[in-house]
């Protein structure tokens, strides 16, 4: 190996795989079909506000789970708290919720990204969303367990932990569990609450986050 490869490589490993993967650009396109969306049937202000990644976006009846609710899913695919950080001015602020409900770290873990790198990148989300829509208050959804990435199990707890400590001394900010209803009495992740992938939940799997979301959501 000539010492130009050995470079390139030692630059791939340090940046980590991730960091391609991540390119917020690559949601450039839903990010746009949203907005045609609202130009042509513009939403309401005052809503509970969903954003975050695949578990979200594909919760497409969320409504009929909180008939009593204004909700807005403006979720996309496997997006990371980096990719909310890049896309909050044209996927959060314009919206002027009532309350923001964020799920993501599932995908950032994932894919090897750092611990304590996902906290940050939550605490500055977090911030930005303080800095331009003042006294709207946030709940973080905690990261769910899942057959298919249940060897992530010891990081998905200890960055659940860091969020929720986050949550209790911060202001207008709230953790949702959604982790430890979605476990069984020995400690493991139910399988019955999955689509075929072992990954995005069935609607089993969403009647366990109505139960720990609703008391959250804003009349």
């Amino acid at each position: 190996m000539n010492l130009r490869i050995k470079f390139f490589v030692f630059i791939f490993l340090l940046a980590g795989n991730s960091i391609f993967a991540q390119d917020p650009l690559r949601w450039e396109e839903t990010i746009q079909k949203y907005e045609k969306k609202d130009s042509i049937n513009p939403s309401k202000e005052g809503a509970n506000l969903f954003v975050g990644s695949s578990s979200i976006a594909i919760w497409q009846d969320m409504d009929e789970y909180f008939p009593d609710y204004y909700v807005l899913n403006r979720g996309f695919g496997g997006s990371h708290y980096s990719d909310l950080i890049h896309y909050a001015d044209r996927i959060i602020y314009p919206y002027h919720p009532t309350k923001v409900f964020i799920y993501e770290g599932d995908n950032d873990i994932a894919a090897g990204e750092d611990i304590k790198a996902i906290f940050e990148e939550a605490k500055q989300l977090r911030e930005m969303i303080s800095q331009n829509l003042p006294g709207v208050p946030v709940a973080i959804i905690s990261p769910k367990p899942a057959v298919a990435r249940w060897e992530f199990r010891k990081q998905y707890r200890k960055l659940n932990k860091m969020l929720e400590k986050y949550a209790d001394k911060t202001p207008d900010t709230e953790f949702i569990d959604v982790w430890t209803p979605a476990l069984d009495e020995n400690g493991e992740v139910f399988t019955n609450i999955f689509l075929d992938d072992n990954l995005h939940m069935n609607a089993e799997g969403y009647k366990i986050w109505q139960k720990e979301i609703e008391p959250y959501l804003v009349k």
